[in-house]
């Protein structure tokens, strides 16, 4: 894979004891060392014209005043300080990277993967918040839908914690289809299954509240029976997945059982899927707390472009879990 990366990502400081350090990157770094094929890009910052397209413009100039006069703690989780500004554009800048090089053809052994950090998938239209300062997924979606040939984006956030953030930017939007596979009842505290768009955006936004204790079989069974039968319907011309890898069996934030190659096996469904429709494929980096579990979880993403093959479980998906599967078919979603 092509992964976007910036040192400048580093330079965010959190503090000591906070779960979304630097260290998180240089894990990443290091873990993938040495593996075959993966390579570097360092593009530019995103573009802050781009940003207020997204965002509210008095937010982004409040937030950027805020990292120049010395930081401090925006709210309980999220940690600025005067690197922090410089990181957050950097990170946005990688997720438009993303998604305009798998628009371009990046495919394959050169799919794009975004380092970004901070993370953005809580990030709303006009406040910050866990860890997050702007949307940098749906900052990729917008510079995608920008170009004349682009008419749809789709987001998958399979990060353990809601996806806030795009629901709350693209809930009245048609030209985006936003889906979260998420914990049910940990923080933010919001997804609700009846949630789905409103406007031009009705169905267009999908929420999948797991119960703790779901598996990577269940997480399979909500792409294969749910999600992709919409993007299918939807057929966008990119798909965006919001990367965290904190739903891991082994993260320590999320009670969720996804396992490694749970992860690789996500992978592969989108990579056949988007070959299928003739889509582009670029993954962001979102949440992952663990580091080795992270390090291994991106690790797997990597080698399934290099041909790598994941073990399919062998367990049933939990009952609790197919009952909310059930659920979200009710409200109109997945096969028939």
């Amino acid at each position: 894979m092509n992964f976007g990366y910036r040192e400048v990502c580093l330079e965010h400081d959190t503090g000591k004891r906070h779960p979304e350090s630097p260290d998180r990157l240089r894990a990443v770094r290091q873990g993938l060392a040495d593996c075959h094929g993966v390579e570097y890009a360092a593009p530019p910052d995103v573009d802050l014209e781009l940003a207020r397209r997204v965002h509210d413009a008095d937010y982004i100039e409040e937030i950027e005043a805020f990292c120049a006069e010395g930081g401090g703690n925006w709210d309980a989780d999220t940690v600025a300080g005067p690197s922090t500004w410089p990181a957050v554009r950097a990170s946005a800048g990688l997720a438009v990277w993303a998604a305009t090089a798998a628009l371009d053809g990046a495919t394959g052994r050169d799919t794009p993967f975004a380092l970004s950090r901070p993370p953005g998938h809580h990030a709303i239209d006009d406040d910050a918040m866990g860890f997050c300062f702007l949307n940098n997924v749906v900052l990729g979606a917008q510079a995608a839908l920008d170009r004349p040939a682009v008419d749809r984006v789709a987001i998958l956030d399979w990060d353990v914690h809601h996806g806030n953030g795009g629901q709350d930017i693209c809930y009245h939007r048609g030209d985006i289809f936003n889906v979260s596979i998420h914990e049910d009842g940990l923080y933010p505290g919001t997804g609700e299954i009846e949630e789905t768009g409103v406007g031009d955006g009705e169905l267009y936004n999908l929420n999948v509240p797991f119960p703790p204790g779901t598996g990577t079989s269940g997480y399979l069974a909500a792409l294969e029976d749910l999600i992709l039968p919409a993007y299918r319907a939807y057929d966008p011309d990119l798909v965006l997945v919001s990367a965290g890898f904190d739903a891991h069996v082994h993260d320590p934030i999320s009670r969720m059982r996804v396992s490694t190659d749970g992860y690789g096996l996500l992978t592969q469904l989108l990579r056949e899927f988007t070959d299928e429709i003739d889509a582009g494929l670029g993954f962001v980096l979102e949440g992952g707390y663990g580091l080795e579990t992270l390090t291994d979880s991106i690790r797997t993403v990597h080698e399934v472009f290099d041909g790598y093959e994941p073990e399919r479980p062998d367990d049933d998906v939990e009952e609790d879990a197919r009952a909310v599967l059930e659920t979200v078919r009710n409200q109109g979603f997945g096969s028939a």
